[in-house]
């Protein structure tokens, strides 16, 4: 097991951008070293649905462990034996699991963590490197005080070069935020995200930033000129507007977009809009984008509160998609859909009913580490 820090790691931090060094954001199909997570530990996250689970987390490294690292962080010793005991009984390969003591509030690496970029290094090896946004909690939490060192932990123990993205406003440098699900690539300059998450004033990520700010700093950390803006995210999104939860990248040129057929759903009106959008946007190179869809499930309610289950909350690993599912006649539709467009890779389906509660799902919880 590899050395770790519980202190706040000390990462070095580049002055310049990755895109002026030739880094950029590979898409998510691309090859990964490993799939970084979180172990569940706080029952608050899931109040009275805790208990299962620890279960569909070690289902998940089960399957991620198939075909690539997994990373997961834990609070401490004892956290670390507990998972080790869970993932052992869930027959994991525990040789392809490496431990990271990192204390954590909640476990949405996709939104606390690193987002990496990777530089081709052609016949050499490439390198690894690390954007460490800055994560204040959806601009809605107070415990957040944890999560914010996620970023640098994985900076620091893959040895990645780091950047801290900032925007220049006269005088003044603002490091921004942003959370992982709130953007997606096609890994050649193209990049989705919302206008709900980034650019509404209730949302207040970062006062006075503009669109053309986000887009400035899209080009120049992640190697995304191109911004297609979305509108609004789906209804019960604690988040207030992921991209990851409604339309996705699933090739160069291609989105897979969430689709609500009823009429009298919430979800269908600001569905059918962001389809129009997507329809008229264009990619790096000028060409239209192929728009696909997805059905929704039925709306999934838990003490009267709608949860944001969605089938666009899919995660692609090496060789494999995990696809939350709900118990919905829908599923399967979902799953034949995702088989069709990733034949080379094992379609998953993972029980979500009980994880969705937490506000989250499969893409919230990951975040890839491309092979370099």
């Amino acid at each position: 097991m590899p050395t770790t820090k519980t202190k706040p790691p000390q990462v070095t931090l580049r002055s310049d951008t990755p895109a002026a060094e030739g880094y950029r954001m590979p898409a998510e199909w691309e090859q990964h070293s490993s799939t970084w997570i979180a172990w569940p530990h706080n029952p608050e996250d899931w109040p009275g649905k805790f208990e299962p689970i620890p279960w569909v987390y070690a289902e998940i490294v089960r399957h991620l462990s198939a075909g690539e690292k997994v990373n997961i962080l834990v609070n401490d010793a004892v956290q670390r034996e507990a998972a080790r005991k869970v993932l052992r009984q869930a027959r994991v390969d525990t040789l392809q699991v490496r431990f990271y003591t990192q204390p954590t509030d909640r476990v949405w690496t996709r939104d606390s963590g690193a987002i990496f970029v990777a530089k081709s290094g052609g016949r050499k090896p490439g390198k690894l490197g690390a954007t460490l946004w800055r994560f204040n909690a959806w601009a809605k939490y107070s415990d957040w005080t944890k999560d914010q060192y996620v970023s640098a932990l994985m900076a620091s123990a893959t040895e990645a070069e780091a950047w801290q993205p900032v925007v220049n406003g006269g005088k003044k440098q603002t490091r921004l935020v942003l959370e992982g699900g709130s953007i997606d690539v096609n890994g050649q300059g193209t990049i989705l995200t919302t206008e709900e998450c980034l650019l509404s004033k209730k949302q207040q990520r970062n006062p006075g930033v503009t669109r053309a700010q986000y887009e400035k700093g899209f080009a120049e950390y992640l190697e995304a000129p191109n911004t297609v803006w979305l509108k609004n995210g789906i209804v019960g999104d604690d988040t207030h507007g992921h991209v990851d939860d409604m339309a996705r990248f699933v090739a160069a040129d291609t989105v897979l977009i969430a689709s609500e057929k009823d009429k009298r759903d919430e979800n269908y009106e600001l569905l059918r809009e962001n389809i129009e959008r997507l329809r008229a946007a264009r990619l790096e190179n000028g060409r239209r984008i192929k728009v696909k869809t997805l059905p929704m499930p039925r709306p999934v309610f838990f003490q009267g509160q709608r949860l944001p289950a969605s089938y666009a909350n899919f995660y692609i690993a090496n060789g494999t998609v995990l696809v939350p599912t709900f118990n919905d006649p829908n599923d399967r539709v979902a799953l034949n859909t995702l088989a069709e467009i990733f034949s080379k890779r094992k379609v998953v389906g993972i029980y979500c009913g009980d994880f969705i509660w937490g506000l989250g799902a499969i893409h919230c919880m990951t975040q890839q580490q491309p092979a370099v």
